[in-house]
């Protein structure tokens, strides 16, 4: 589970950036960032907004097994 001050770094990363905020949490081959990527290619807000949905809202731990899950991943 992140903490709190992940959560806000990597809001404020989604508002920034949008796909790099959902990159950092989903990874970078995931369906989540190809959507990001697209829709802030398409327009800077709708992708802030799918961002914030995909940090927030968007449980990572149920989609990631041994196999999917990101380099920087701990499991500590």
């Amino acid at each position: 589970m992140p903490s709190k001050c992940e959560i806000c770094c990597e809001l404020l990363i989604a508002i920034l950036l949008p796909p790099l905020g959902v990159c950092l949490r989903h990874g970078c081959c995931s369906v989540e960032f190809c959507i990001c990527l697209l829709l802030t290619i398409l327009g800077y807000i709708p992708g802030i907004i799918y961002a914030l949905y995909a940090i927030v809202f968007v449980d990572r731990d149920e989609y990631f097994d041994e196999y999917r899950r990101p380099l920087y991943y701990s499991s500590a």
